[in-house]
């Protein structure tokens, strides 16, 4: 605007450039000031808008106003702005028509025909592509005015409306009926057949936010290996991205209405690893049982959270869970919690009693600052820079792995802060390690050997990506839910090449190499095996290391001293309980330099079966008993009430056994009839063993 008034042409095409510049810049990087500029009716179509007035004002300050380029700029930005609401309408429209009413994966839904999506070069980003169309006009008009060649003006403004109008035109054949996918009621009428095929027994249900997709994927493994025909039922169609590969066929339903509606009837048991709002969904179906089995296992007091009553059973890894609710008193009754183990800490290896490396590897693994600002959440804010510091200036070397938890950061702009300066301490400690004489030695002599690793990893995730999509490039979701069906030489091609991946991912570096490791890989639980002690709050992160029987340490940020902190929280007790100074953290690592000065050995072995359970039977084996039992009690419930109403109750299908037709119904007419025998249910709700106890 300055340019525009002063008015300096030149000025004002420098000043235009960077606007499409920061522009770009923001959405490429998905900052968060491009929703906040909405949010104040700044939004990208507006600013777009304003930078041609801005034109319009140069071309009149310029005494350009009664000249034809005037016209034609002003004809031109008009005509393109009306443009924009016919391609605005089709590209919501066909995404529209491009939608079906679930997600899926490893379902094969043959019964309906979904065509190819539209090039992803249309519809993605669309309104900005079409926004920035306006340059040749823009650059045409602007240099025009600077040259006094007004043909240049023109032309621009021509190849403007041009391109506009192609790229609308472009998207007018993706409306045919041919282009869109079927219907919600045939779609819906399709997953039913394949239910019926199917026959689901074991469903694992879950809902969340964006960043709580990590706690489904701890049991994708465990629905593997699980007894039965299992089935993963979700909510929202942003996580099934973020869903780890399976070969279990995965369900995406968003609308409760549509998941009431569907044929449910041969699953005997459903597993919920979240307490969320929309579990109700799935809870008012009688015919099933109903567990919670969570996404860790800690002593939170998430862990024993009194929306749990709703369920029918509550599996807990040990006796731990048990006594955890028992000390609650929120209402689990002791005869509905059932020791399971903790089936994915199978990766987990077990200590040798001796270092992997020349030097010790610690891993510190803080948890996030939760939701309220309890300063015992975690150990970033008040303790996270001097235990990083402390293991730095250590006196005898170590090695420092930093993997902080995913949702780190969301809430607490302070704990954002800390955790950013720790992550940049220790890329400067790496650094001044990588230029120590000593260091450099053993650099120079591993050189080769970590860049062949490098080279392997990028051959790894060359491969990992043509295998990460089954169907084209730029297939919606619609689409990919058509091509991703279970392929077994694929999944399995999968496993090796991430196995492969983890292993050269740390051949990669240095074994005295300081590391901050963050994002989905590699996994928290190769962290575990790399390191030789860990630092970490209270979480399911301390439960689960404790499987290894390797040192650890867990901070009392909340201060309540040492014993106290110990009655309180029984993973700690077999720990090296730190201050907020963590100038205990000497007592950790000599424990891991010398075992025998680690009094905590005979401690961490007790604790490991308190909490997580015996080895054996595994913990697979006792979750597939368990899924058994479970699963007994909801045939013998239905046969129980089908004998009340006089109605056969349908049998747990066999595993082993071809598959028989679809669901008659029987589900919904046992709901109803119990509903009638009980006046005082909520029928919006189901009545039932699953919603009281």
């Amino acid at each position: 605007m300055i340019a525009a008034l002063l008015p300096d042409i030149w000025f004002f095409a420098a000043a235009a450039a960077v606007t499409y510049a920061a522009d770009w810049y923001l959405h490429h990087r998905g900052s968060y000031l491009i929703n906040r500029l909405g949010k104040v009716r700044a939004g990208l179509s507006i600013r777009f808008l304003l930078r041609q007035l801005m034109i319009i004002l140069l071309l009149a300050r310029l005494d350009l106003a009664e000249e034809p380029l005037f016209f034609v700029a002003v004809a031109g930005f008009l005509v393109f702005y009306g443009l924009q609401a016919p391609q605005g309408a089709l590209t919501t429209l066909i995404r529209l028509r491009r939608t079906m009413p679930i997600v899926t994966r490893n379902i094969d839904l043959h019964a309906v025909r979904i065509p190819d999506a539209p090039p992803r070069t249309l519809l993605h980003r669309s309104a900005e592509k079409m926004l920035h169309l306006d340059i040749p006009a823009v650059a045409g008009i602007v240099v025009a005015a600077g040259t006094g060649e007004y043909l240049l003006g023109y032309i621009g403004a021509g190849v403007t409306v041009l391109l506009a109008v192609v790229y609308t035109a472009l998207l007018v054949p993706y409306l045919r009926r041919s282009r869109r996918v079927p219907a919600a009621p045939a779609v819906l009428k399709a997953l039913d057949t394949w239910l019926g095929e199917y026959q689901p027994t074991v469903v694992l249900y879950f809902s969340g936010s964006n960043e709580s997709a990590y706690q489904g994927n701890m049991w994708l493994d465990t629905m593997a290996a699980v007894e039965g025909r299992p089935l993963i039922v979700m909510r929202e169609r942003n996580l099934v991205s973020q869903l780890a590969d399976t070969a279990v066929p995965v369900l995406c339903v968003p609308a409760g209405t549509h998941l009431m509606n569907l044929d449910l009837s041969t699953v005997r048991v459903c597993l919920y690893p979240a307490n969320v709002g929309k579990n109700i969904h799935m809870l008012r179906v009688p015919t099933m049982k109903h567990v919670f089995i969570g996404h860790g296992d800690s002593d939170k007091l998430a862990s024993v959270n009194p929306y749990s009553k709703v369920y029918d059973e509550v599996w807990t890894a040990g006796r731990a869970g048990r006594d955890r609710y028992a000390l609650a008193d929120v209402g689990i009754r002791d005869e509905d919690i059932v020791e399971v183990g903790r089936p994915q800490l199978a990766p987990i290896e077990t200590w040798t009693g001796a270092a992997r490396n020349p030097i010790p590897t610690v891993l510190y693994a803080p948890t996030w600052e939760g939701w309220d600002d309890n300063p015992g959440n975690t150990s970033l804010l008040l303790a996270g820079e001097n235990i990083v510091r402390r293991l730095l200036e250590a006196d005898k070397p170590v090695r420092v792995i930093y993997k902080p938890h995913p949702f780190t950061g969301i809430r607490s702009a302070k704990a954002k802060a800390v955790h950013g300066r720790i992550k940049a301490r220790i890329a400067r400690a790496a650094q001044e390690r990588a230029a120590d004489p000593r260091w450099a030695k053993e650099a120079s002599a591993a050189a080769a050997g970590q860049s062949a690793a490098r080279a392997e990893l990028a051959r790894i995730e060359s491969g990992l990506a043509a295998l990460a999509q089954p169907g084209r490039s730029g297939g919606d979701e619609s689409e990919e839910s058509r091509v991703s069906l279970a392929d077994p030489a694929r999944q399995a091609e999968i496993a090796t090449l991430r196995a492969e991946w983890n292993d050269a991912y740390w051949r990669s570096f240095g074994w005295w190499e300081h590391r901050t490791v963050s994002g989905a890989q590699p996994k928290l639980y190769d962290c575990f095996n790399q390191s030789d002690a860990m630092v970490s709050d209270i979480s399911s992160v301390v439960s689960d290391f404790i499987a290894s029987g390797k040192p650890y340490a867990v901070t009392d940020s909340g201060e309540l001293g040492e014993e106290e902190f110990k009655r309180q929280n029984t993973a700690v007790r077999a720990a090296v309980i730190l201050s907020n100074s963590a100038e205990e953290i000497d007592g950790l690592l000599a424990a891991v330099s010398d075992a025998s000065a680690d009094p905590l050995k005979e401690a961490r072995h007790e604790l490991k079966s308190y909490l997580l359970g015996p080895d054996e039977p595994t913990s697979m084996e006792q979750f597939n008993a368990a899924v058994r039992a479970l699963a007994a009690k909801a045939e013998a419930r239905n046969a129980g009430v089908a004998q009340r109403i006089g109605v056969q109750a349908a049998p747990l299908p066999d595993p082993e056994a071809a598959s028989s037709g679809a669901g008659d119904g029987r589900a919904e007419a046992v709901a109803e009839a119990e509903a009638a025998a009980d006046p005082d249910a909520d029928a919006g709700v189901g009545a039932g063993p699953t919603v009281a106890h």
